[in-house]
């Protein structure tokens, strides 16, 4: 690992709900984990950036659009270990970039725009190809670090869950962190996933790609309804949920990611979706540098 990461924070929460209810929540903090590489992105890249390394790689080219926390980190990474780092970004040059793109220039990287269209043919070979002519000594990796390298990186997540979890839910973008999970699941354990894009509906396709697992269905479960109307959409319950999060554990959640898992997380233990006795675990995966494109003052922390 490019950081430390053997004090990983697991914060109980307490609730009347979660007394009456009788279920216990945790949530493994992996925000704190790196003030700039936060949640599950250093996992997905780690793979990566050995293979970076081994194979004498100039940098990474590797994807996303203007809130993506992947090309932040991977951003910081390559800065941190001195190479190069190009980052293909979603759609036209704003005349203001988001926070999350001037923290990438910080980082070094350089960033090329080009337009939506392009941008969903970047897994077709031939556009691959002009990549890789552009960039011959580059690492290419795909957007989210969504490839069976970034799943295996996320799996080593599960080394700082205690084996007494009987749920771990996480929220879904790519799948790369559900599917790395999954690999690493006790054969007593349930992963739950909440999408936070719109009718997402090859995720089933995606693990099998990602774990190379044939049939793990009895041990996922995906909960679809807590995405606010698809990917960084937002609304006054999501906003209010977060702030109630922080009012209640001092627990700040981003709204892309962790704000909408643990809506809904909270929801299903409301609706007795989970089981007494029940022992729950959260996976924050970070990201709270989202928030900073939000209007100032709507979120409390």
């Amino acid at each position: 690992m490019l950081f430390p990461t053997s004090e990983i924070n697991i914060q109980k929460l307490s609730d009347n709900l979660f007394d009456q209810k009788q279920v216990s929540i945790s949530v493994l903090r992996l925000d704190q984990l790196h003030k700039i590489v936060s949640g599950n992105k250093l996992f997905k890249l780690h793979y990566f950036l050995e293979l970076l390394v081994q194979q004498s790689k100039e940098g990474i080219v590797t994807f996303g659009g203007p809130y993506s926390n992947h090309l932040v980190a991977t951003a910081f990474s390559c800065k941190e270990i001195g190479l190069k780092s190009i980052g293909i970004i979603r759609g036209e040059q704003p005349k203001v970039l988001s926070h999350t793109l001037q923290a990438c220039l910080t980082h070094g990287m350089e960033l090329k725009f080009i337009t939506r269209h392009e941008y969903n043919q970047k897994e077709e070979a031939e556009f691959l190809e002009s990549i890789n002519f552009s960039y011959p000594n580059f690492l290419v990796i795909p957007e989210g670090g969504y490839d069976p390298i970034g799943a295996n990186g996320a799996s080593l997540i599960m080394d700082w869950i205690p084996g007494n979890m009987t749920h771990i839910c996480c929220a879904i973008g790519t799948a790369t962190t559900f599917a790395g999970l999954l690999k690493n699941l006790k054969n007593e354990q349930q992963l739950i996933g909440f999408p936070v894009l719109k009718n997402m509906n090859d995720i089933e396709k995606r693990i099998k790609f990602l774990s190379s697992l044939s049939d793990n269905s009895t041990q996922f479960q995906i909960i679809d309804k807590y995405h606010f109307g698809g990917y960084a959409k937002k609304n006054n319950q999501l906003i209010e949920s977060m702030n109630l999060l922080y009012e209640k554990h001092k627990l700040p959640t981003d709204f892309v990611y962790t704000g909408k898992m643990m809506t809904g997380v909270i929801d299903c233990i409301s609706n007795d979706f989970f089981k007494k006795g029940s022992e729950i675990l959260c996976i924050h995966t970070g990201g709270l540098q989202g928030n900073l494109s939000l209007e100032q003052g709507i979120l409390k922390f």
